[in-house]
């Protein structure tokens, strides 16, 4: 398994999604690579947390 190249469908940003993460995804069963960067993940979630407490 070699590292691989990832566009963000966010912000359009290329990342790296690597072998250990490919193997992380793999052990947690996820099907799907990532399609947003670390970046945009954390905004995302940030932002999820946000409206749960309104």
């Amino acid at each position: 398994m070699a590292d691989k190249n990832i566009t963000c469908k966010d912000c359009g940003k290329e990342f790296v999604f690597t072998e250990g993460e490919q193997e992380f995804y793999k052990e947690k069963g996820f099907e799907n690579e990532p399609q947003r960067c670390p970046d945009c993940r954390r905004a995302r979630k940030q932002a999820r947390n946000n409206r749960s407490f309104r």
